[in-house]
């Protein structure tokens, strides 16, 4: 029987990339994202030609009712097998000139849509007393970055959170873990000047959706598991 994963932030970059190796390691997928349909509807029908099911779930996980709207009816009888949260903005600027949009959205993208989208499907884990959740920070959470105190803030309250979190929901078989990726090519930062990248990264390349993938369909797989409530790095040892 084939195991389901609902995954938020997955019409393109990282999110895309697990739902594909996801996909080819035996889940059905829920595929959350926000606007992008014509996105969305392409990894669908890539996720399909993989003889993989996939059901596209539209909401802005920043609005608990539009959240609880979309999550509630598919999870009032079912549990995933496994939740990935992936959403994320980003809205640089330095502190002295951030605007309180600048960082109300970043926060409630990031940090509050954790909340909204886990707490809508986590009851169905706690009943079905078996579950995998794996959370999308940042190597910005873990050492924070220049010109991202709002979003450097939002994953460091994601590491936060699934610590608490691993905490409370261990003993009911449901793991919980995190990854956080460094320079990964995205169109979240493709504008960023590689010459400057580079020589911060000692395996000497930007990292790729796929990587990040890799890792999160071994936490979300491994039958022999006996890692929760850890922050893993996937940054070409830019942060050790």
């Amino acid at each position: 029987m084939r195991k389901t994963a609902l995954i938020t932030g997955g019409s393109r970059g990282i999110g895309r990339a697990i739902a594909l190796r996801l996909a080819k390691s035996g889940f059905d997928i829920w595929l959350a994202y926000k606007s992008n349909h014509e996105a969305a509807q392409k990894v669908k029908s890539e996720i399909e030609g993989m003889s993989a099911g996939c059901e596209l779930v539209p909401f802005d996980v920043s609005n608990y009712d539009e959240t609880e709207a979309a999550l509630a009816s598919r999870v009032e009888n079912f549990a995933p097998d496994v939740l990935v949260y992936n959403s994320g903005i980003a809205r640089d600027n330095l502190m002295v000139w951030m605007t309180r949009e600048e960082w109300d959205s970043v926060l409630s993208t990031n940090l509050d849509g954790f909340y909204n989208v886990t707490r809508a499907v986590l009851f169905s884990m706690l009943r079905a007393k078996k579950g995998r959740i794996v959370i999308v920070s940042s190597t910005s959470g873990q050492i924070g970055q220049a010109g991202q105190v709002n979003y450097s803030a939002s994953k460091a309250g994601l590491i936060g959170a699934a610590r608490a979190l691993a905490r409370e929901v261990g003993k009911k078989n449901i793991l919980v873990n995190v990854v956080a990726p460094g320079f990964i090519e995205t169109e979240m930062t493709k504008h960023l000047p590689k010459e400057q990248v580079l020589p911060l990264i000692p395996v000497n390349r930007i990292g790729t959706p796929d990587d990040v993938a890799s890792v999160v369909d071994f936490l979300c797989t491994e039958k022999n598991m006996y890692v929760h409530g850890q922050v893993i790095g996937i940054n070409g040892g830019l942060s050790m």
